[in-house]
């Protein structure tokens, strides 16, 4: 504390100034030196933009004025006819010593003061402070609200029991910062309820659905969205089936826009992260009632809202709430690089936009399938010889001890590139596997969402059945081609095969050899992997339902270790069948031959062989494989008129610490200076005059 002091007294004599009170506090608090929200600025480059931009010396020390700081630093209140009295009052923000000028060191303190996590609110504290001193007075708070648009609309009564019970029914207790934070936040709704009283003259309790609208639009427009702001008189009149609205109503109306943050975590953690699925409001009202009071009556508004922003379903989206809820900045989780809508509604997704919607997401697949085919092909292809080695059967010295030696083993024999060895014909192969994988767990999942965008369990396992067993038919050529090629770098003197001869060889017959135990394993691994997949998405989602690439890659690989080792046996099988035995090796007619001669010849656990190997090829593939997917649906979005991936939220709403300003004399805390004065009109409705009287 002694250190602070005397850092405070040290800044104080540079300025050749007094003690002011609230410089020391503020010089004090605003020591944010490793915020977690903004970074403090430099002292000599924060005094070398100060000195560009002050245009005042006194006493060979440099001075700005408030039109210095407010339209030549900050870049507001442009054009010839700007309001002298708004730039005056958002410079004395600054000028804590009232003396009309803004010196380095209370430059300084002010830039520590948006480091903090309640910069907005410490900045409309000071805004209030006219006179410096630490609290609010009464006639303090009633000048400044005199001066803003909001009063000059709907004028408010300073002499009601509001006042006194803030500052005393002499109006002499002040307000201390703690206590301005409420007092703004209850000031808009007794402003609210006075506007309210003005247009009910009659004191019937109901006013017109247009005098509403008045209200709204000049008291409360810091709560609008533009969609909100577009059918208030709509809604309006669609609650009692008139024109009229009455005070509950309007009490409710107003709640529901002040905790439409409140409304959004209510329907996430209902549909538990799934930003798709559509709510009823008896769903949505029983989710209420578990975790908040948000009443019937809101519930009903937010319904009306909903069903006037799209065709009347009687339920609501996540997107309905996010156009609901006033107006945020945002920032996007992955900026799409293009984004194409393809129907204008989706009463136009007929059967040929359904098409083109297939082959959009074969197209991706297969880009996707060969970036996670690629990045695990080295690890394939030790489990494959390591599936293929048997004991048993064959005299001699077992060529690999372990997955480790066999890589090892193909480096040093082969070379590096012999980790690839077959790659080519794999990538031909993985390509339309996974897109046709991809695109037809999509395209069944979407046929058995119904229309709330729920999907039972079963319907789900059918549905990566259903992909399974629709790659088989094409891969099973390529995949035992893949095979042969993997294993023909273990005879050291044996040709060099190629594809084309495999090909020849077999004929069209011999490359389905195996198709069986391919469906014995296609179908139960994506059975298992893509409903696991999805529930590890919500499960992992953030709190506003969205997958963020880590959670999208640890999702997927997670859903892969199951998938991949409880099918090992009908791998281990299919593998067997598939490779060309040598001389001396068991053969194999078909998959019931293969189980029964594994099991007599080499035991249960020949079964399992290379199941670690699996699970560190497969899951990490299917991991790399639907990250790259799904990023790449975000890249280049196309609306089909369906569903949006869940977890794929475009945007999400930023803190006013993460809305930097791009000039770059902004440093330190005043990148956020515009995001800040900004924010108290969007969160305050503290709005000053851009233009004198006469101008606007």
């Amino acid at each position: 504390m002694a250190t602070e002091n005397a850092e405070v007294t040290l800044l104080e004599e540079k300025a050749g100034m007094e003690d002011y009170g609230l410089l020391s506090l503020l010089l004090t608090r605003a020591s944010c030196e490793g915020s977690q929200y903004v970074r403090r600025a430099d002292t000599d480059k924060l005094q070398d933009v100060f000195n560009k931009y002050a245009s005042v010396e006194k006493n060979e020390n440099k001075f700005m004025t408030s039109t210095d700081f407010v339209r030549g630093f900050l870049g507001l209140y442009e054009g010839p006819q700007y309001n002298q009295e708004a730039v005056k009052i958002l410079g004395s923000i600054l000028d804590t010593s009232k003396d009309g000028l803004i010196s380095f060191t209370e430059f300084q303190a002010f830039e520590g003061v948006l480091c903090q996590p309640d910069a907005l609110y410490k900045t409309a504290f000071q805004m209030f402070d006219t006179n410096g001193s630490g609290s609010i007075t009464h006639d303090e708070f009633e000048d400044i609200i005199k001066k803003t648009t909001l009063y000059h609309k709907i004028p408010f009564d300073f002499k009601s029991e509001f006042m006194a019970l803030h500052f005393g029914g002499d109006r002499k207790r002040t307000v201390s910062y703690a206590e301005f934070s409420q007092l703004l936040h209850d000031f808009h709704e007794e402003h609210a309820i006075q506007a309210f009283k003005q247009y009910d003259k009659n004191r019937s309790g109901v006013i017109a659905a247009m005098d509403f609208n008045d209200i709204m639009v000049s008291v409360k427009s810091h709560l609008l969205s533009e969609d909100v702001k577009k059918n208030i008189v709509a809604v309006a009149g669609s609650g009692s089936g008139g024109h009229q609205v009455s005070f509950p109503y309007f009490m409710a109306f107003n709640s529901l826009l002040n905790n439409m943050e409140l409304v959004k975590k209510i329907y996430l953690h209902f549909t538990k992260g799934n930003t798709a699925l559509e709510v009823t409001k008896e769903e949505f009202l029983y989710a209420a009632q578990q975790m908040s009071q948000v009443t019937p009556l809101e519930i009903d508004i937010l319904f009306q809202l909903g069903g006037f922003l799209h065709q009347s379903t009687g339920r609501i989206t996540y997107e309905d709430l996010e156009r609901i809820a006033p107006y945020r900045p945002t920032r996007f989780l992955s900026r799409p690089i293009a984004e194409v809508k393809a129907v204008k509604s989706p009463d136009e997704r007929g059967v040929g936009v359904q098409f083109l919607e297939s082959a959009y997401r074969f197209t991706l697949g297969s880009i996707a399938g060969a970036a996670g085919a690629t990045v695990v092909y080295p690890i394939d292809l030790v489990k494959t010889r390591m599936q293929n080695q048997r004991t048993g059967s064959y005299i001699g010295e077992l060529m690999y001890r372990n997955s480790w030696d066999c890589a090892s083993k193909v480096i040093r024999h082969e070379g590096v590139f012999g980790l690839y060895r077959g790659l080519l014909p794999q990538l031909v192969g993985v390509c339309p596997e996974k897109a046709i994988k991809l695109t037809v767990n999509d395209l069944v999942r979407d046929k058995l969402t119904n229309p709330k965008g729920e999907i039972p369990a079963w319907a789900e396992i059918a549905a990566g059945g259903c992909a399974g067993a629709s790659q088989v038919m094409f891969t099973n050529p390529l995949e035992i081609v893949k095979i042969r090629l993997q294993v023909a770098g273990e005879i050291a003197s044996m040709a060099k095969v190629r594809a084309w001869t495999v090909i020849k060889d077999l004929g069209i017959r011999g490359l389905y050899k195996g198709s069986r135990a391919c469906f014995l394993r296609d179908i139960p691994f994506s059975a298992i992997y893509f409903p696991t997949y999805a529930h590890c998405k919500l499960k992992f989602a953030d709190d506003n339902g969205h997958n963020g690439a880590g959670s999208l890659l640890l999702s997927a690989v997670i859903a892969g270790v199951p998938a991949a080792y409880l099918v090992t046996p009908a791998d281990v099988i299919k593998t067997r069948l598939q490779v060309a035995a040598r001389q001396g090796q068991t053969t194999y007619s078909g998959v019931l031959d293969a189980c029964r001669k594994i099991w007599k010849e080499e035991g249960g656990q020949a079964f399992w062989k290379g199941g670690p190997a699996r699970v560190f090829r497969s899951a990490p593939q299917f991991g790399f494989t639907l990250l790259t997917y799904e990023i790449l649906q975000r890249l280049f979005f196309i609306d089909f008129g369906g569903r949006r991936p869940t977890g794929s939220q475009g945007k999400v709403p930023v803190q006013a610490g993460e809305i930097k300003s791009h000039n770059p004399d902004h440093i330190g805390g005043y990148r956020v200076a515009l995001a800040t004065f900004s924010g108290m009109e969007t969160k305050f409705g503290l709005i000053l005059p851009r233009f004198n009287s006469a101008s606007s």
